[in-house]
């Protein structure tokens, strides 16, 4: 649906994407992600026709954006992180604008739509400016989905709500992706996890990583990890992690500390062998109090910040 092709883009001297290679999935939700500075902001300002690359192509549907740029904005809906409201306005003039701007055949019927929808109708008639960062969050997606909306593209859609708005939105996005075509840009990496069917990361103008959630976990170690808590004593802790990295069947061993609930241990092995019995082993052998063993899942989140650190270039630019 969405073909993005050698994409790059520097202000002024300073370049911040750098030969970006990417596909949108008809009917998927991507989850596009990066720490800041990464330059997604920059990415998604140009993915929405706002912003017009130094480099490379943007088509939807096979037609390039910048040179048919009415042909997306006709199906594409946009939550950009501040969300775009007038609070001297009420909830239903707003959206009746919003309806206008995007050459609406029906704002009656569209508005009512987007408001059930998103449980609007009980606060159609409020000012925008009297409600509360969820219903606002509410509104903005409503006025994302006006209309034939075909692409979504989500900048932070669940930033400054509170547990319960931010399970509300998720559930949201879920449904609405049985719909539409999905980019959702956002920080919180369980999001991601329960809500998108690919993951893109991008560090410094560059993709680190496109895959799977459950692909990127294991990619980075998401088999064959276990954590240990053992009883040795206070300062020998990095003596322990050495000693058990030299076991033939670990391929890595570490420890953290933490200020109140002590150290804990993660052994690495071949993820394809079944190691529980020749780890057990090894410790009693050494030694330690074994006070518990049990599989240490990586999160995505674990794994994010692994492809970051690990996998990120030295040189590139700041995101605007």
């Amino acid at each position: 649906m969405l073909e993005v092709t050698g994409l790059s883009h520097r202000y002024g001297k300073k370049q911040v994407l750098f030969d970006l290679n990417f596909t949108v999935r008809s009917g998927e939700v991507l989850g596009f992600l990066g720490p800041n500075g990464a330059g997604k902001s920059t990415t998604m300002r140009i993915l929405t026709g706002y912003l017009t690359p130094t480099a490379g192509e943007v088509s939807y549907d096979g037609r390039s954006i910048q040179r048919d740029p009415d042909h997306l904005r006709r199906s594409l809906g946009y939550l950009p992180e501040s969300v775009p409201v007038y609070p001297e306005l009420t909830t239903a003039e707003y959206l009746f604008w919003a309806a206008r701007v995007k050459g609406s055949d029906s704002p009656d019927a569209e508005v009512a739509r987007v408001m059930d929808r998103c449980g609007l109708a009980d606060v159609r008639r409020t000012l925008i400016r009297r409600l509360s960062k969820g219903y606002r969050q509410r509104i903005g997606l409503a006025q994302a989905i006006l209309g034939p909306t075909r692409l979504l593209i989500l900048d932070e859609p669940t930033v400054g709500l509170d547990p319960g708005q931010i399970r509300e939105v998720r559930e949201f996005i879920r449904e609405l992706g049985r719909e539409m075509t999905i980019l959702l840009s956002t920080h919180i990496l369980p999001e991601v996890e329960l809500t998108c069917d690919r993951v893109l990361i991008i560090n410094k103008g560059r993709i680190l990583a496109e895959d799977t959630p459950a692909n990127l976990v294991q990619r980075v170690g998401g088999g064959g990890r276990y954590l240990l808590r053992l009883g040795v004593t206070q300062g020998q802790e990095a003596e322990t992690a050495e000693h058990l990295a030299r076991r033939p069947f670990v391929t890595k061993a570490s420890v953290e500390c933490f200020d109140r609930f002590g150290c804990a241990f993660f052994v690495e092995t071949d993820p394809a062998r079944d190691v529980r019995a020749e780890l057990t082993r090894a410790v009693f052998e050494e030694g330690w109090p074994l006070l518990e063993f049990k599989p240490a899942d990586v999160s995505l989140e674990e794994a994010f910040v692994s492809l970051v650190r690990e996998e990120a270039p030295t040189d590139g630019g700041e995101e605007a």
